[in-house]
């Protein structure tokens, strides 16, 4: 017997789980799409509607809203457990991929954001369902199978801006792109997904134990961790474009299509890279803990906030692999936020206490973005991003002060 064999439990070697988590991580990445096709044509779209920056960033920050409240309705109503995974997933992309193709109707700002608003309350039943259907395939590789579907959705993410570097790729192009790969990924696991054989029993969220997970001093610190890392995350992805764009300028490069195709191009590749990101996170959490992976990464991703000054106004040669490096460390540790809080909270109240860790993470982000924009206007481009380094730091006390109470709890 090989030690592989040994260590995995045998439902765990079913050849259908690589199939599955194939397939999982494919729907995620065309699914995903819709969560940046406005921002990715946000340029254009406040060309249209005479937007200013900070309406503009509300573009993406609606869409968190939305994931906020499509997230608490779901947790609320125990959608997860009520309706067959592989309908739920179909059903909320259908959803989101007909409120992200009105945005072509035009209409103006108040109409896209109740459509983005609708988009990201639909991907609610896109983004966590499908951690949870991996890990029904998982439980020895568990780290990577989450870490291979939250790489994919953060590849998804990215989509948009790759589709906008394409040549004469206007506003409708990227947008009905979007919407049709959501459509897809409907259809994929509509057709072919199938649960695991460890599957999870039902989790309900209870407003009576929402006092009980803010007792517990493990989840508050582990939560405190995950707020740091999004307070940064979703600021950065948000506004890392327009930070491109102006280094073009401050460079001296007149504005151009091509210019903005490049510009695009490396967007893409800086969200995109985070995928790889969440691989090599899931497999040193495997390998090496959740809490020495998490501090590393938001170490990393914290410190490039701190250096990307420096590169503003320089040689794309320079600019982008230092904001690729960041895409890549920036979601390397996402995955493993959760595990952190359903290991710091009794098993009855694990649904509660990821529910009320997701709302609050997101709801964040909608600080984080739209703090940006009034910034820009005291200190400019150049300077804006080390402040997100602030959540990293904030992140990484907490979940160094996760491991001393751990430490102390288990020698007692």
């Amino acid at each position: 017997m090989t030690l592989e064999a040994a260590i995995i439990p045998p439902s765990d070697r079913d050849p259908a789980r690589w199939r599955i988590l194939t397939l999982l991580a494919a729907a995620e990445l065309l699914g995903m799409s819709l969560w940046f096709a406005g921002s990715a044509v946000a340029s254009q779209l406040a060309a249209s509607w005479s937007l200013t920056s900070g309406e503009t960033g509300w573009l993406t920050t609606i869409v968190q809203l939305g994931f906020v409240c499509g997230t608490a309705m779901a947790a609320l109503l125990n959608l997860a457990d009520v309706l067959p995974s592989r309908w739920y997933f179909a059903g909320a992309a259908v959803i989101g991929a007909l409120a992200n193709a009105g945005l072509i109707a035009g209409g103006g700002f108040a109409t896209a954001l109740a459509l983005r608003f609708t988009t990201g309350f639909a991907l609610a039943g896109v983004y966590p369902p499908a951690m949870k259907m991996a890990s029904t395939w998982f439980r020895a590789r568990r780290g990577l199978a989450i870490g291979t579907v939250v790489g994919a959705l953060t590849v998804g993410k990215a989509t948009p801006y790759l589709v906008h570097a394409l040549p004469n790729a206007g506003a409708s192009t990227v947008i009905l792109t979007a919407s049709g790969f959501a459509l897809v990924a409907a259809l994929l696991i509509a057709m072919w997904y199938v649960d695991g054989p460890y599957p999870f029993p039902p989790r309900r969220f209870s407003w009576g134990l929402v006092r009980t997970v803010f007792e517990r001093r493990e989840w508050r610190l582990a939560t405190g961790g995950y707020l740091g890392h999004m307070f940064e995350l979703y600021s950065f992805w948000t506004w890392i474009p327009l930070f491109i764009a102006a280094s073009e300028a401050a460079e001296g490069v007149e504005a151009s299509h091509r210019v903005d195709a490049r510009v695009s191009l490396i967007a893409f590749g800086t969200i995109a890279i985070g995928g790889l990101g969440c691989v090599w996170g899931g497999l040193a959490a495997d390998r090496r803990g959740r809490e020495r992976l998490v501090i590393l990464a938001m170490a990393l991703s914290g410190s490039c906030a701190l250096l990307i000054p420096f590169a503003f106004g320089r040689s794309l040669w320079i600019l982008a692999p230092l904001a690729w490096a960041w895409g890549f460390f920036v979601i390397a540790d996402s995955a493993q936020f959760s595990a952190l809080v359903t290991e710091s909270v009794p098993s009855h109240a694990v649904g509660t206490a990821l529910t009320v860790q997701t709302s609050v993470g997101f709801l964040l982000t909608m600080v984080s973005i739209q703090l940006i924009p009034p910034l820009v206007a005291i200190v400019g481009w150049r300077w804006v991003f080390p402040v997100l380094a602030i959540g990293p730091a904030l992140g990484i006390a907490a979940i160094r002060r996760l491991n001393s109470v751990r430490h102390t709890l288990a020698s007692v």
